[in-house]
Order: C-alpha cells, then structure tokens, then sequence
C-alpha cells in the first residue's frame, strides 16, 4: 500500500460557510490528480474523547438523548476537546463530569475519525479499569443517566438499535477483544 500523495487533491480556493461553537463548515474547490477540478463540503471539528470505563465485570454507559437523531443513544462517556486540550486530560475530565468516576491510569485503545469523506474529526479512545467512585458534574445543558451493562448486555443493546455510535460499538468490541486476548487492539 502506497504512503505517497498520488492521490492528493490541491485546494484552489476555500469559502467559510458556517463557524459555530463546534463546528465549522468550508466549501473548497480542489484540483485532482488528473487535473480536473471538484467541490469538497469539509466540517472542521477539534476533535474528542472517549472513555470505556470498567467495572469488573461491566462497562458504565450513559444514556442521552442525541437531538441530530431524535432519541436517545446508550453510549461510553465523550466529550470535544477544548481548543488545544490534552487529549488524555480531557478523557479524565469527561469521565468524572459524566460519570463521577476518576481513574489514576487511563490507557490510550485507539485513535480514528468518525467520517473522513466530509469531516475532520478525530476521536481519542481511553480505557479506565481502576475507577474510583465519585460525584458527577455534567455540564449544564447535558441530562443523562449513568448505568452498569455486562459485555452481553452491550452487545444485545447494539442488536436492538440503542448502542449506534460508532466510538461505543468500537469500544464494546475492543473490550470483547480484551477479555478474549488480553490485548484491547
């Protein structure tokens, strides 16, 4: 597999659409790699965390509800990074204001992006296994409700359609993966 850019497409021109508190939206104009010219939709996002926390035996989730889908999504605690943030220091904070859990060791699973074809967002997936009890503090505009589910109760939550994140399904699988080799990756 090629590393090289023989596939790069050079941006011509860019027009800022939208700049919001989360997200911004540009309209590039690129040349491609025969020459030919093409439009590109681009979210700009600072990027997030996630953390699959353990409990023994069962991963804590919390339930939100998710107004782009209109419902409710059972999901591992997340959050945006805050302009420049440590990826790491903000899967603690998000842990802690979700959840009230801190953990001394959180470990790095993986790094991905949620939809490389129009965004730029990438997700920093945690594990915290250690976690010491607390007191949550989400913010403000956040409701949620913090529960305990097994690895089968994960997987059967996935199956009727209230786990469809794609950072969630990732970490259940990952923690199937560990319990199955010891290795999250």
């Amino acid at each position: 597999m090629s590393s090289s850019n023989l596939f790069e497409e050079k941006t011509v021109r860019t027009e800022q659409i939208f700049q919001g508190r989360i997200i911004s939206l540009q309209v590039d104009e690129v040349e491609l790699p025969n020459g030919s010219i093409a439009t590109r939709e681009i979210v700009r996002h600072p990027g997030a965390v996630a953390v699959l926390p353990i409990k023994g035996d069962r991963m804590i989730v919390v339930e939100q509800y998710r107004k782009p889908l209109g419902k409710s999504l059972v999901e591992i605690p997340a959050g945006k990074l805050d302009g420049g943030e440590d990826p790491l220091e903000a899967a603690k904070r998000e842990l802690m204001e979700e959840t009230g859990y801190t953990c001394p060791t959180i470990r790095h699973v993986a790094s991905f992006y949620t939809s490389p074809g129009f965004a730029d967002e990438l997700i920093h997936l945690y594990v915290a296994d250690e976690l010491v009890p607390g007191q949550a503090n989400p913010d403000e505009d956040e409701f949620l409700e913090v529960t305990e589910v097994t690895l089968d109760e994960a997987k059967a939550l996935i199956r009727e359609g209230r786990i469809e994140d794609a950072k969630t399904i990732m970490a259940v699988y990952a923690w199937q993966l560990y319990r199955l080799t010891g290795s999250y990756a």
